[in-house]
């Protein structure tokens, strides 16, 4: 119980009532000295089972706070994932693009589902953006640790003087959650319809399947235009809008917390490099945990569960 009892002195929601529990333990003590006196042992023995029932309501009171605080990845059905180019113009478009494969193909090897929402290409047919829905069972638990800026080291084919380039793509995370978790105003929706691009046959192309929504209050904007039909491209952004208004509340709370939470595997701080690519050195590194993989085209073809069995052993 003691590891428990720390615990609960560090988290900043239940410091309070902690600082309560070790009063009633001070009582308890002094009561326990009591009861070598025989006149005074039966009413110190009354008096430690009343302290002692309230300290075990404290801590169910502590319990039921930690609890409802945990992330709720445990809970989701699935996973929005976002891929975004970083610094590095085009060469950070398809290093995004290879990462995006990556997952891809590392879904392919689970009874998982891949879905692609959207996506903004570049020239060289990178991505500048790309958001996709996976669904599965454990989704979120694998790749919850993902998020954050990734580093690749390379030179890039177009390259005639043989240097090293550096370029950045960052990875978002969000469990999905229905929108009926969360009740959104429809005054504080604005919706517009567009006629999705690329692939899809002429019933997507020709007819504004395509939907974008923007919630007022918080600027987030998100579009869907993988499904044939309005309706359902509607549905599927509400399911995005709902989870990345969820994310940003929780992004909000964790930057009060303190820099030692912050600091561990799967906050999802998105400023923090937290994995480098070097190409030329064959090796994935980690930096959250300071370890490194070696074959790095078996890593881009999907086989990255090594990394994700280190990630979640921490």
């Amino acid at each position: 119980m003691e590891t428990d009892l720390q615990s609960f002195r560090d988290n900043p929601k239940t410091t309070y009532l902690m600082a309560e529990y070790d009063r009633l333990s001070n009582e308890i003590s002094d009561n326990e000295a009591l009861l070598a006196d025989p006149q005074m042992a039966e009413l110190a023995n009354g008096e430690i089972l009343t302290l002692k029932n309230q300290q075990a309501q404290l801590l169910e009171q502590m319990q039921a706070i930690v609890e409802a605080d945990k992330p709720k990845g445990h809970e989701a059905v699935g996973v929005i994932m976002e891929v975004r180019a970083g610094a590095g113009g085009e060469e950070a478009a398809l290093f995004a693009y290879k990462l995006a494969e990556m997952y891809e193909h590392y879904v392919e090897k689970h009874p998982w589902s891949w879905t692609k929402l959207d996506e903004s290409q570049s020239e060289l047919g990178g991505y500048k953006d790309a958001t996709f829905e996976i669904k599965g069972k454990g989704v979120y638990e694998d790749l919850r640790a993902e998020m954050g800026v990734h580093r690749i080291q390379r030179i890039p084919a177009t390259e005639k003087q043989g240097r090293v380039h550096t370029s950045t793509a960052s990875v978002v995370v969000m469990p999905i959650h229905k929108s009926e978790e969360l009740r959104i105003s429809p005054a504080d929706i604005e919706m517009d319809f567009t006629r999705s691009g690329g692939a899809g046959g002429q019933n997507v192309n020709k007819v504004e399947t395509a939907v974008r929504l923007v919630h007022k209050p918080t600027g987030i904007v998100v579009r869907c235009q993988s499904e044939r039909s309005q309706q359902r491209n509607r549905d599927k952004a509400m399911d995005i809008l709902v989870s990345k208004i969820l994310a940003a509340k929780e992004e909000a709370e964790n930057a009060a917390l303190s820099q030692e939470r912050r600091s561990q595997i799967g906050t999802g701080d998105r400023s923090e490099k937290i994995r480098t690519y070097n190409v030329l050195q064959d090796r994935v590194t980690d930096h959250r945990i300071k370890k490194s993989w070696h074959n790095i085209e078996k890593i881009f073809l999907g086989e990255i569960e090594p990394i994700i069995e280190a990630l979640q052993q921490g």
